[in-house]
């Protein structure tokens, strides 16, 4: 079952500025940024740091091209602890251009910070968020700023491309879901009950969860070559063909420092096609998109929820 999630949390990545722009306390500070020559390029990454501390880490790679014009890859978790959001947000302010992913209506204005969606993958981020204590990315990140473009298909164009090969949002997720139900991935027994009883009696149960679905983050590249595809889909790899065609106008008109801020399982077939563009990667950052570091001095679920009345009472005093 957590698998399962994990991987519908994936597709929801994919997925989310879609549903997100509807009309209808953060845990600690950000870890600095670590700079690194890429070496095979990742976007999401899990990496335990035993008794310092685990974090789920998002990258944000940056390339270049001859004509010194520079367009950094900004992987997006649609949920995270808000010091990542401020980070993220800092470096925008120094972009000419950032292209951001939102599937929305035809003419639509840029969504306001904290605006709601009644769409159910939208609703499962926002439990999601609360349950884990981490930060929305539409509560955090201001699409109103100048520089922000929109650069993703339309509502319209969108439902249209999906109808014309048959694709949908359940026949995707139930894709996702079986991936992960007959793949288990190493550290798990296998056997979703145990998994899941494990998780519940280790304390912390908050970032329990939030290890769990760590760990199967860190797959985000294959899960989304699984979902994609090898003739490809309307939600990665024509979304991820509209941004570029928005890049290219804009390195058109003369923008030499671009952002593009989009889900991280797009980014895999993103880099593919800006390097056939001419770009080359020249430096990764890290952010801790969350905090992992499990709280010893908090009780488990199965404390929590049978703990008081295994206590043994006393009887008031005559």
């Amino acid at each position: 079952m957590i698998r399962a999630l994990a991987y519908s949390l994936i597709l929801a990545g994919i997925a989310a500025s879609a549903v997100a722009a509807d009309p209808t306390s953060p845990v600690q500070s950000a870890v600095p940024a670590v700079a690194t020559q890429p070496a095979g390029v990742k976007f999401l990454r899990y990496v335990d740091s035993g008794p310092e501390g685990s974090q789920l880490q998002a990258a944000e790679v940056t390339y270049r091209n001859a004509e010194g014009v520079s367009v950094r890859l900004v992987s997006a978790v649609h949920i995270g602890e808000e010091s990542y959001y401020q980070s993220i947000a800092k470096r925008f302010e120094n972009d000419e251009v950032v292209l951001y992913e939102m599937v929305k209506p035809r003419g639509m204005p840029a969504p306001q910070k904290g605006q709601h969606s009644d769409h159910a993958v939208s609703q499962l981020q926002r439990f999601l968020k609360d349950k884990l204590n981490l930060a929305y990315q539409l509560d955090a990140i201001d699409y109103t700023r100048p520089n922000f473009v929109h650069a993703d298909l339309d509502a319209e164009t969108f439902e249209q491309l999906q109808s014309d090969r048959h694709e949908s949002m359940a026949s995707l997720m139930l894709q996702s879901m079986a991936s992960a139900l007959t793949n288990p991935p190493a550290g798990t027994s296998g056997d979703g009950a145990t998994d899941l009883l494990t998780m519940l009696a280790q304390p912390d149960p908050e970032r329990q969860m939030k290890l769990v679905l760590a760990q199967q983050f860190d797959n985000v590249e294959a899960a989304a070559m699984g979902l994609d595809g090898p003739n490809g889909s309307v939600i990665l790899s024509e979304r991820n063909k509209a941004v570029i065609s928005v890049l290219n106008d804009t390195i058109a008109s003369g923008k030499k420092q671009i952002a593009i801020f989009y889900g991280a399982a797009h980014m895999p077939d993103l880099a593919r096609r800006i390097e056939a563009l001419g770009f080359k990667p020249v430096s990764t950052t890290w952010y801790m998109a969350w905090d992992v570091t499990i709280r010893k001095d908090e009780p488990s679920m199965l404390v929590r929820w049978f703990g008081a009345a295994s206590q043994p009472t006393t009887a008031p005093a005559p």
